[in-house]
């Protein structure tokens, strides 16, 4: 098996709080999911514009998690702790697409 990368692409809800969301992410869901074991690395990253475009983002926040495999991440990920990290995601969240990927390079 060999690595994964899952890229996260997502908005926040117009209901959101982007300040609440962003306190969360760093208290919560970085810590939370960087600790499972099938992970080796998780980030989030707000997009800031179209790279040489003059028009809206379709996402305004993309997360990247280092996964050993999909099936490890998919257990580790049925924790009580990982739900509800889950659950309050889905919570801010909207039109959220999580696409598994692997470096064409090394695969």
């Amino acid at each position: 098996m060999s690595a994964k990368t899952i890229i996260v692409f997502f908005n926040l809800k117009s209901t959101t709080d982007e300040t609440q969301y962003l306190q969360w992410a760093k208290e919560s869901d970085l810590p939370t999911v960087n600790k499972l074991s099938s992970v080796s690395s998780f980030e989030v990253f707000k997009g800031i514009s179209m790279f040489g475009q003059d028009k809206p983002l379709p996402w305004d926040y993309f997360e990247i998690i280092q996964i050993d495999s999909e099936e490890a991440f998919l257990s580790d990920i049925q924790t009580q702790e990982m739900q509800k990290i889950v659950e309050q995601f889905q919570s801010f969240s909207e039109d959220a697409h999580f696409i598994i990927t692997e470096n064409i390079l090394t695969a």
